[in-house]
């Protein structure tokens, strides 16, 4: 019997269990999905109808310039910035040679200006960065990903039990029959029935036919083939056997959700829950507070250290400090533990906060090579709950941590944020000192240039302020200096390094 609708009880695990609970609010305009892991918001999805994702999303392209010097192309996807293609990302790139040696082929020989091709979306654009492509395409599904232009079968390194790997490669290679067509098992398919793998790769063939159909149509820049929408795909890629419950505040999305499950996922229909409360789901757990810390650069310890991330196009930084924490026996294993702590912390906010690319963590300096050894035991344990890849790298000369996690779609910050229009990014703004004594030299070198009777300088009201105010003594002998008035106008609407030096 499911529940009543809108029931809200507490979610009890022991030490070790580790419930999931996905909460899905949904508005015309925006679709978010909360992950929340005993009880601690750990992931949130963002989808919006004017900026909706692209990974997974196949397009016609036309081959715009061929890079030899760098071994790649720019493909016109029919978006603003034209996307990339990597010589590595060519289905079919590599040649057997006489030695038996694999060889990548110049991108030459595989592409040319103006050649159409179907490529997939792997990477969203981000920032002044278009789009990474691939022309491997791949199909996902349930239990599967198709790899049509590919031969092996791969199963998820999650599925443990050699017996039950066995099992599914077996299926696979029984149900593909003659067609050699490639397929990723994925971790949700461990203990799935015979019956459902092989309908799962019935299904995969059925869309990968109706996408050969619509390529031969297709013009570039058309889309030939889309993922599905933010909330069914959360539904098709979660793991059953952990999720408590799913909670949607909108009653049309729940009935499609059901459904989508019925077909599809039938263990999760149970635990579809419509949520009818007049209190926003996102609020019975704190989930909006959440993403606005998550903005912060400072995440605070239970201990009383704390993070300091910054993040750059390059890469993301991450500092760890002991701020608060005094300990209770020495220094050393007040370090220990507040590393401890902010390895736990770190593998969090990654995956809240969608941080990807090169990452630095910089942990507290350890002297006992077991402490460094425990730590970084501790950060790997818990970045395996995590999606996307990660791969971690031994604590260097320096004590830094360097890691790679996989990134695939825009952090949270660059989905919730934009640049500062008042410091354009940087993060830093002039001191009013510094505008008032580049003002004065602008005078000056104005005043020795031309022949003039007078200064108009528009400005902020904090500068004129200054001007006025704190520096009138020196703005009196500025002006004995140069020989000419100078008058100060407040522009209501000017930042503080806005100002102009009008001549008279």
């Amino acid at each position: 019997m499911r529940r009543p609708s809108g029931s809200h009880r507490p979610v009890l695990t022991t030490e070790n269990e580790l419930t999931v609970e996905l909460l899905i609010n949904v508005t015309p305009q925006e679709t978010r999905v909360a992950t929340v892991e005993n009880g601690m918001l750990s992931e949130v999805w963002i989808e919006r109808v004017q900026k909706i994702g692209l990974v997974g999303t196949i397009f016609l392209g036309k081959v715009n310039r061929v890079l030899p010097g760098m071994d790649a192309a720019f493909i016109d996807i029919g978006l603003d910035k034209a996307a990339f293609l990597h010589v590595s990302d060519i289905a079919g790139c590599e040649t057997l040679g006489a030695d038996g040696e694999r060889s990548v082929q110049p991108i030459t020989k595989l592409l040319h200006e103006g050649q159409r091709l179907a490529v997939q979306v792997v990477k969203d654009p981000l920032g002044t960065k278009g789009a990474r492509v691939s022309s491997n395409l791949t199909v996902p599904s349930r239990y599967l990903v198709m790899m049509p232009y590919e031969t092996n079968i791969g199963i998820s390194t999650k599925i443990d039990s050699d017996e039950e790997r066995a099992r599914l490669r077996t299926v696979i290679e029984c149900a593909r029959g003659d067609s050699k067509a490639g397929y990723i098992v994925r971790t949700a398919a461990d203990g799935a029935s015979d019956e459902a793998i092989v309908s799962d790769l019935t299904y995969l063939r059925k869309v990968w036919a109706g996408l050969q159909t619509r390529r031969e149509t297709a013009q570039p820049g058309d889309v030939i083939f889309h993922d599905l929408p933010l909330v069914q795909r959360m539904l098709r890629d979660i793991r059953g056997e952990q999720v408590e419950r799913i909670r949607v505040d909108s009653r049309e999305t729940w009935r499609t959700s059901v459904d989508f499950c019925t077909e599809y996922v039938p263990e999760l229909c149970d635990k579809l829950e419509h949520y009818p409360g007049e209190r926003p789901i996102f609020d019975l757990h704190g989930v909006d507070d959440e993403i606005d810390k998550a903005l912060n650069k400072k995440v605070s310890l239970k201990s009383g250290g704390y993070l300091v991330i910054d993040q750059t196009e390059s890469m993301t930084t991450i500092d760890i400090n002991t701020g608060a924490f005094v300990g209770r026996r020495n220094l050393e294993e007040t370090i220990f533990k507040t590393n401890l702590e902010a390895a736990q912390s770190i593998a969090r906010q990654l995956r809240l906060r969608n941080l990807g690319g090169i990452i630095i963590i910089d942990f507290i300096d350890m002297n006992d090579v077991e402490h460094k050894r425990q730590v970084l035991r501790a950060l790997e344990k818990a970045l395996d709950k995590d999606h996307a890849k990660t791969q971690v790298s031994d604590v260097s000369a320096l004590g830094l941590v360097e890691m790679t996690r996989k990134r695939t779609r825009e952090s949270l910050e660059q989905v919730l944020c934009s640049e500062c229009p008042v410091c354009a990014g940087r993060g830093m703004l002039k001191t009013v000192e510094t505008i008032g004594f580049e003002i004065s030299r602008e005078i000056i070198r104005q005043v020795r240039q031309f022949d003039i009777e007078n200064v108009l300088v528009l400005a902020s009201i904090e500068l004129v302020e200054w001007f006025s105010e704190e520096r009138s003594d020196e703005f009196a002998e500025l002006q004995d200096f140069v020989g000419v008035p100078i008058r100060l106008q407040t522009e209501q609407f000017y930042i503080r390094d806005q100002y102009d030096v009008v001549i008279q």
